[in-house]
């Protein structure tokens, strides 16, 4: 039996913790979109591999905790807390994902999170 779209999600979440661009894209379909809500949307796999490879060049490690997660058909809802760490500096990172699925591939994820906070975490440290 094919795996459900909440289990597809779930695999998605934590795939992030092998920091593998190329599994994670592996994920989308083709035409993929990620929209992280703070700017505009990439779509299609070349795209993902260099929008997604060039903010996860830096950490050190990630891990994804899943608060709460609900499925209907084709869409997912994660709320979740991105824990990641860039060299000595960590950010704990309230987010809320919406997954649009179509056979058994993620189509758009749409990422909600207050960027301030990823932002403010990883910021220079002031002489």
């Amino acid at each position: 039996m094919a795996a459900s779209n909440e289990q597809i999600v779930r695999d998605f979440i934590a795939a992030w913790s092998r920091l593998n661009v190329d599994e994670i894209v592996g994920y989308f379909t083709p035409d993929g979109v990620y929209h992280n809500m703070m700017s505009k949307p990439v779509a299609g796999q070349d795209n993902l591999r260099t929008f997604i490879g060039g903010f996860v060049k830096d950490w050190s490690e990630t891990r994804w905790d899943i608060l709460n997660i609900v499925s209907k058909g084709d869409l997912v809802f994660a709320e979740r807390v991105d824990r990641t760490r860039i060299g000595d500096k960590r950010c704990d990172l309230p987010c809320c994902g919406v997954f649009e699925m179509s056979g058994g591939k993620i189509k758009i994820w749409r990422d909600y999170f207050d960027l301030p906070t990823y932002t403010k975490a990883f910021a220079p440290a002031k002489a």
